[in-house]
């Protein structure tokens, strides 16, 4: 139950922070309440005399609640207080052919109660004079929000005929769920405005006196007492926790448990429905209040700050309310947000013009721990930091598949951990301003070096299959952020999955390939350098290492040095097709020395093309491969086993490296020409 300690606590924090910038539908939820979809709008004056009605589209209200209406499921539901469906607020709702039952007596007993308390509010006096009416039904089909047939019916569907002569239905229709292609307009949630002079916030949902007025009325119900296993002291127990944790919809609950039918948890326990509501649960007692604001705590954080993957969600947060570095992000994001000042423009001219003989990672390192700095500052050392991952088994019941509680400074030096150690240069595609005014921005591709987002690494891992199986998407999350969190070492079989994508380039296009091989990079680097066993540990920079003479690694460079010769020579000659290095790069991974022989015998026409055109480019490069296979020893090079993914690191290097130089050589191609 530390989860619910540290969200109650989050609650009382978030109490504390200004919201009164933020949107009304994103502060956090008060006691007592809980949030809906609207449908109808239903103005009102303080006479309880109906004024206007509209229908609502993608709106969020937050409503009074019950204990028992915030779960409700099933036939038997109780009432909200305020703002409820057509089937609770209209008493002719069966007069007009409603399908569900009436549930118009419950609901305005409810009302009444809370109108007769000392906790009445008027706007509340005022919908339940005009509910009493018992016309709501008929004021909406008047004012032509719902809709009736010949005999006086409600519509389930809008007729074929006046849809052809019309084009369109109306909106109820749009806005309501359909089932089996019918809509029960009896479902649409009506939301009250009363309108009083001098009254500038109508909005029943709106009004935080209202809102205070329910959760005193609320609060002053009969209930259980016992002990609140959270609190440590007598408290109103809560028997039914509230659901809608994720989004509207979701009726998924954390605490649930029926040993009353069905038998879903057998235990050691002889509690009963009368043993229940007399002094709560044996196993476990949690006051309505912790739970409430716990869980409002918990629908706050998602909304805000949720990582979304499938039905999967996980979040972190700090149980002091100040922010924190997101763990499921990736480096280039998590800078840019910060360097506020500085211009995308010298970002990318930054990342063009580096030396990566001279550049190894230290300005990437410098930035890296300027941002993580700037949070420990913010954050004290022993503040608690929360990351949970939330996920359901079946629509109703669901549970917590990852917890942990850090300290600040445990939290900020496993980040940085992280980012450092599986940094790489990744692809990203940035748009930037004209120079020459004109209204479409230039779309460029950049390499800045970071560290790949999951999402990223498990499409760069195992491709299209992730379409269509959710359950691989949420394993490899559940996978990889025990790695962030926790420092864990990376799982080997997706680290190698992604080499072996990387290196069969054919298959996909060129963008998702170019940023297959930066993720293969980046978690083969970080997976060596977090290796358990201290003789396997390596430390690879980020830039081309001329002096690292392993076989795998100077295989890569050969590579990358054949396949530009071919580049450029296909370009002099005004051809486009893929080139002898790209297409037999699956097969050079597996058989290098032979597959190596085939490639070297394919340069030769190329090079003599480029002896006329490129005689100073190519000679360079002769140079390249001569010193390259001089780093080799006989051994190493003859031998076709197989490669490792150390040679896409040697390979991307020099291709950077490349591109680099290839900018630099005009000149002097010009010069020997």
């Amino acid at each position: 139950m530390s989860w619910l300690a540290q969200l109650h606590k989050t609650y009382e924090q978030g109490l504390t922070i200004d919201q009164s910038a933020v949107p009304f539908e994103e502060r956090l939820m008060p006691v007592s309440h809980t949030l809906q979809n609207a449908h109808i709008h239903i103005v009102i004056d303080e006479q309880g005399n109906f004024k206007r009605a509209a229908v609502l589209e993608k709106t969020q209200i937050v409503l009074p609640a019950t204990e028992q209406s915030a779960g409700r499921s099933g036939t038997k539901a109780p009432p909200h207080p305020l703002a409820d469906k057509i089937q609770y607020v209209a008493k002719d709702y069966s007069d007009y052919g409603g399908l569900k039952k009436s549930f118009f007596e419950e609901y305005e007993q409810l009302l009444a109660r809370w109108c007769e308390s000392p906790f009445s509010h008027p706007k509340v006096c005022a919908v339940h004079a005009y509910i009493t009416k018992g016309q709501v039904v008929a004021d909406l089909i008047a004012h032509h929000i719902l809709h009736v047939d010949e005999q006086g019916k409600l519509l389930e569907e809008w007729p074929a005929d006046d849809l052809d002569e019309k084009k369109t239905e109306p909106l109820i229709f749009k806005v309501l769920p359909k089932t089996k292609g019918k809509t029960e307009q009896g479902n649409a949630l009506v939301c009250w405005s009363v309108e009083n002079q001098g009254d500038a916030d109508s909005k029943t949902w709106e009004d935080q006196s209202l809102q205070q007025s329910w959760a005193d009325f609320d609060g002053m119900t009969e209930g259980a007492k016992g002990l609140c296993f959270i609190l440590g002291q007598e408290e109103k127990l809560t028997a039914s926790h509230p659901a809608k944790l994720r989004h509207t919809g979701d009726k998924a609950k954390l605490i649930s448990a029926n040993d009353m039918s069905g038998f879903t948890f057998r235990g050691r326990f002889t509690d009963t429905s009368n043993s229940i509501k007399s002094g709560g649960s044996q196993a476990v007692g949690i006051s309505l209040e912790v739970t409430q604001k716990a869980h409002n705590a918990l629908r706050w954080l998602i909304a805000r700050q949720g990582y979304r993957n499938a039905d999967q969600v996980y979040v972190s947060w700090a149980v002091s309310g100040k922010k924190i570095p997101k763990p499921l992000t990736d480096t280039w994001t998590m800078l840019a947000t910060a360097e506020i000042t500085k211009q995308p423009e010298d970002e990318q001219e930054e990342e063009h013009q580096v030396d990566h003989t001279v550049d190894i990672g230290e300005g990437f390192a410098h930035r890296l721990n300027k941002y993580i700095a700037g949070y420990r500052q913010e954050l004290e050392a022993s503040e608690q930091i929360v990351v949970m991952g939330l996920d359901s088994a079946t629509p109703g019941r669901m549970g917590i598949i990852y917890y942990r509680e850090l300290l600040a400074s445990e939290f900020l030096d496993r980040l940085h951990a992280w980012h450092e150690q599986f940094a790489w240069p990744q692809r990203h595609t940035q748009e930037f301003p004209d120079p020459k005014g004109k209204k479409k921005p230039i779309r460029k591709t950049i390499w800045p070096k970071s560290c790949p987002v999951p999402r990223i690494i498990a499409e760069a891992a195992y491709g299209d299959i992730l379409k269509s199986n959710d359950t691989l998407k949420k394993s490899v999350l559940e996978r990889i952020l025990p790695c962030i969190v926790d420092g864990r070492p990376f799982p080997k079989d997706i680290m190698l999955s992604a080499v072996r994508r990387a290196g069969n380039r054919n298959n996909c296009e060129h963008w998702e390939w170019e940023r297959n091989l930066g993720v293969a990079c980046a978690l083969f680097k970080g997976y060596y350098e977090r290796h358990t066993t201290q003789h396997k540990r390596r430390n690879y920079k980020m830039a081309l290492e001329k002096d690292r003479t392993e076989r795998d690694y100077l295989y890569g460079r050969l590579l990358a040095v054949a396949e530009k010769i071919e580049e450029v020579a296909l370009y002099v000659g005004g051809e486009s097709r893929p080139t002898s290095a790209a297409r037999l790069m699956q097969r050079f991974a597996d058989r290098p020395f032979s597959t190596w022989l085939t490639i070297e015998k394919s340069l030769q026409p190329y090079m003599q093309r480029l002896q006329g055109n490129r005689a100073g480019f190519l000679t360079n490069r002769k140079k390249e491969l001569d010193e390259i296979h001089a780093a080799f020893t006989t051994d190493d090079f003859t031998s076709d086993k197989s490669l490792t993914g150390e040679f896409l690191l040697g390979y991307h290097c020099q291709r950077m490296e490349l591109r680099k130089k290839v900018e630099k050589e005009p000149a002097e191609n010009n010069s020997k020409e």
